[in-house]
């Protein structure tokens, strides 16, 4: 499809710094919803945490089901942002936490990662077979957005996706990971592994069988040592390079045949050129790419304090209803 060259986000005046925007949804918004909480069995004896919330407070036809970014939840302001706006136009929303995210530790020493599409697939089976929803939508975040759309490439014309939006895509998993390393993104990268390190403490001591180099992964100050001393050996890939190779989406855009909008802005202070896959969009009927100067990093907030819905939230509904 075609490139979408003009965007209708505009950043506030205090908000047109990327670093401001990244933070302003996490500092500034507090968002209530309310969730109905349901637990899947996975075929591995673990389980995933979802969260439902119906828009008129029983269950409809259409459902959006919103998808977390790295060491985020169902309790994530821009989950619940998204959620709210979904029910606000009559759609009900399901938020899922990947394993491990939800509060509760998973049973598995694995837990979630870029390429872990297995879990997405077993959801909107759920959704379609179980709850009977005739429409189904997708959207997410980040690291989550990378695995949705290599899920959405994997199923391709299998798909029981109706569309899909992902926002701001790492699509090339070690540009972004070495980009992270810049003086200017430590404390995001400084915040993700003191998350990632205190929950790989506790699965070593609770799956001792597995010998992980605990002492080398709790040193780890990059994403390089960490994926090398943990989710490479804990998801069966050789390194760090072989993980991020075989689960960035990038390769996986081209067999997407459900409509589907990226939103990557252009300030996106973790993204690498590698993430804007013009090319992809301009050869594909199915991929929409717009890319706003300013938004930051799951930002794209338009006033300080606003309580009402961000733009990407309205734009991803937008989309949903009239898939442009």
């Amino acid at each position: 499809m075609p490139i979408i060259e003009t965007s209708s986000y505009r950043a506030n005046f205090f908000l047109l710094n990327r670093h401001a925007n990244t933070i302003a949804h996490a500092l500034l918004r507090r968002v209530a919803v309310d969730y109905s909480r349901k637990r899947l069995s996975t075929p591995d004896d673990d389980f995933i945490d979802l969260d439902y919330s119906f828009a008129n407070k029983q269950q409809g036809k259409q459902v959006v089901l919103v998808i977390h970014g790295l060491e985020g939840s169902s309790d994530s302001s821009y989950i619940k942002g998204m959620v709210k706006e979904s029910n606000a136009n009559g759609f009900d929303a399901v938020a899922m936490n990947f394993r491990g995210c939800s509060g509760d530790q998973n049973n598995t020493f694995g837990s979630y990662h870029s390429g872990s599409t297995e879990d997405v697939a077993q959801v909107v089976k759920h959704l379609n077979n179980v709850d009977k929803y005739e429409d189904i939508f997708l959207v997410s975040y980040s690291l989550g957005a990378n695995v949705m759309l290599k899920y959405m490439g994997e199923e391709g014309d299998q798909s029981l996706v109706k569309a899909s939006v992902a926002v701001s895509v790492p699509s090339n998993l070690e540009d972004c990971a070495v980009k992270l390393e810049k003086w200017y993104n430590k404390a995001y990268l400084i915040t993700f592994l003191r998350s990632l390190r205190k929950k790989v403490k506790a699965k070593c001591k609770a799956h001792s069988e597995h010998k992980i180099n605990l002492e080398a992964v709790l040193k780890a100050t990059n994403f390089t040592d960490f994926d090398n001393e943990f989710t490479a050996p804990a998801h069966g890939f050789e390194s760090a390079e072989d993980y991020w190779t075989k689960s960035s989406c990038a390769q996986f855009l081209s067999l997407v045949v459900r409509p589907t909008l990226i939103i990557n802005a252009l300030d996106d202070p973790f993204l690498t050129p590698s993430c804007y896959p013009f090319d992809e969009a301009n050869k594909s009927d199915f991929l929409f790419l717009e890319t706003p100067s300013k938004g930051g990093h799951v930002g794209f907030v338009s006033r300080i304090f606003a309580t009402d819905a961000f733009w990407h939230e309205r734009r991803t509904i937008r989309f949903f209803k009239n898939n442009y």
